[in-house]
């Protein structure tokens, strides 16, 4: 293949890798690996795979205490993760200031997935992994999941196999690498390195690992808890496939230079201030020897787990993991305009974004939690059922978040289709946005949050 000149963006761009990438997406059967192959290897991997986590108290925890002072959640080498406090003033909503845990991790992880031509198709590598917090063990997970601290040997374990595809590679060999944000809610301002990279045919599956086609691995993402959240997110920044080409960015409602000027000005003009600090006296926050809770039983907790593993870089370990209360939905709705699907976004503001507003899906919340709070969420979640109800349902699928500082965190992601009947005029903080528009959001940085890619990746099944 020969080497490209300038940025990602003309690889993006490069219609013999979109015609590539489509072709792969049409093959399920046929490929190198058949669906039945595929089902035994997986099982196989669940089966083999030890992975038991146990609830512990906090003072059980190895190389984790509480800072004095401060009261912070920290790990005694000063790498991986720490939970401290957030104090949050917003400019509006039903609450205006809140307190609340949130996860430090400045550190910028990889998450890649190896691709290569077998037999004249493209095929994605893709690992059986387990997570500490995942509701079912083990997922289908990128080629690379490691944070800094993982792969310069912090925990002193085994390495991460793959890695070196990922650092310093020669650039023609980039599909995709953008840093991309984590949740906004219980990650302060943490990013991972989203990467795409074609490797040669030198390049096995080892036991853990399985070469899939883009349609293969697509029909797992309807399974639910099949694909976890660090390939999907990996996954929403391939170019499009059965969504349009760059050229048609024009051709929605809104132009693309229209849709700029409008994230630039939600995130430069809306007020927003947080302050980290100690854990220690958290309004609205109690702890007791197993967890730290809110007063009122809602949102989320904190708590600790021991984690033994025979498929890790180390076969054990203790750490605190986020366990949310409820489960969440994350919703987007989708329409013909003028014969152009669009995608119907919501400027959303996290306390932990680094731009204080990225893109949203049409709605996203916990029902518990906004039956509590009583504002514009919970009036659109009431609303999607109803839209759900009378439109067409493309997708529907239970999935977990990330499972390394998340436990047991699962949202309902679906997509619904509606009709002519419903409006083409936004609400306040909405925009409607065709598929190659946001193909070409997701080329940059902190424009679409964590559960719209996730959406992305999923409405692409749909396309293709």
């Amino acid at each position: 293949m020969p080497p490209t000149t300038g940025l990602g963006v003309l690889r993006h761009e490069d219609p013999r890798l979109l015609e590539r990438l489509r072709e792969s997406a049409s093959v399920i059967d046929g490929a190198v690996t058949s669906p039945e192959r595929f089902e035994k290897w997986f099982s196989e991997r669940c089966a083999t795979q030890v992975h038991d986590v146990t609830p512990i108290p906090f003072a059980s925890m190895r190389n984790w205490s509480f800072a004095e002072g401060s009261g912070n959640l920290v790990h005694d080498s000063g790498h991986f993760f720490s939970v401290a406090g957030l104090d949050v003033e917003v400019g509006d909503g039903p609450v205006r200031n809140w307190s609340q845990p949130i996860i430090l991790q400045r550190e910028i992880g990889v998450l890649g997935i190896a691709v290569r031509e077998i037999n004249g198709v493209l095929h994605f590598l893709m690992q059986a992994k387990a997570e500490p917090g995942n509701p079912n063990g083990v997922q289908l997970s990128p080629t690379v999941q490691a944070t800094k601290s993982n792969y310069t040997g912090v925990h002193r374990g085994r390495k991460v196999v793959y890695l070196e595809h990922f650092v310093d590679v020669e650039p023609h060999r980039v599909i995709a690498d953008v840093l991309q944000s984590e949740h906004g809610s219980w990650f302060y301002r943490k990013r991972n390195r989203n990467m795409l990279v074609e490797v040669g045919p030198d390049v096995e599956a080892g036991d853990d690992f399985c070469w899939l086609t883009l349609g293969q691995v697509q029909e797992q993402l309807r399974i639910d808890h099949r694909v976890n959240m660090d390939a999907r997110t990996v996954l929403s920044c391939l170019p499009g496939i059965g969504t349009g080409t760059a050229t048609d960015r024009g051709s929605g409602l809104h132009t693309g230079a229209e849709i700029l000027n409008w994230i630039t000005n939600s995130q430069a003009t809306y007020d927003l201030g947080t302050t980290v600090v100690g854990l220690t006296g958290l309004p609205g926050w109690q702890r007791s020897d197993w967890d730290i809770s809110h007063d009122r039983g809602l949102f989320f907790s904190v708590k600790a787990v021991e984690v033994v593993a025979n498929s890790r870089e180390v076969a054990g370990w203790t750490q605190p993991l986020i366990e949310p209360h409820g489960i969440g939905m994350a919703a987007l709705l989708v329409k013909r305009i003028d014969g152009v699907l669009h995608a119907l976004l919501h400027a959303r503001v996290e306390p932990g974004y680094i731009d204080t507003v990225e893109l949203a899906p049409t709605v996203q919340g916990t029902p518990e939690n906004h039956e509590y709070l009583r504002g514009s969420v919970h009036e659109q979640l009431v609303d999607f059922a109803v839209r759900r109800q009378e439109g067409r349902v493309l997708f529907d699928a239970e999935m977990s978040e990330e499972g390394g500082r998340f436990y047991h965190s699962r949202s309902r992601y679906v997509i619904v289709e509606v009709g002519d009947d419903y409006p083409d005029q936004e609400p306040q903080g909405f925009r409607w946005m065709t598929m190659p528009q946001i193909t070409w959001l997701l080329q940059h940085r902190h424009y679409l949050n964590v559960q719209a890619r996730s959406l992305i990746a999923c409405l692409r099944t749909c396309a293709s």
